[in-house]
């Protein structure tokens, strides 16, 4: 086996540099927006924020894509951290579970019960 090659620790360093730059660009653009455009409550525990605590209201996509940025916010709604960690474990959770629906049984067509009242009559 060949000795494998460890990985440029500068460059790891760059590309998650890069990824958390992106990201925080991206999200800066449509969290502002969103802020501008909608009340500072929680869409689900209706909590009040204000400038004091808006750092805890975050913005969710409600179709879970952070690409997916309309200028007119319909894929956003304003949610208080404790609530968007539940909406993305409620999320995780059904994803998860989906296997584990139980299989389509046909029904039955065996009837047990069927030559009883022929059996029956022959008693009597």
């Amino acid at each position: 086996m060949p000795p494998t090659k460890k990985p440029d620790p500068s460059r790891l360093d760059k590309i998650v540099a890069d990824a958390r730059r992106a990201a925080e660009l991206r999200e800066g653009g449509y969290r502002e927006r969103s802020l501008k455009m909608y009340p500072w409550v929680c869409g689900r525990c209706m909590r009040e924020f204000t400038r004091a605590n808006v750092q805890q209201l975050t913005v969710h996509h409600r179709d879970h894509n952070h690409d997916n940025n309309p200028p007119d916010g319909s894929n956003w709604e304003l949610l208080c951290l404790y609530c968007h960690d539940n909406e993305h474990s409620r999320y995780l959770e059904a994803d998860r579970g989906a296997g584990l629906q139980a299989p389509v049984v046909p029904p039955a067509t065996h009837s047990p019960f069927a030559l009883l009242a022929g059996l029956m009559k022959k008693k009597e």
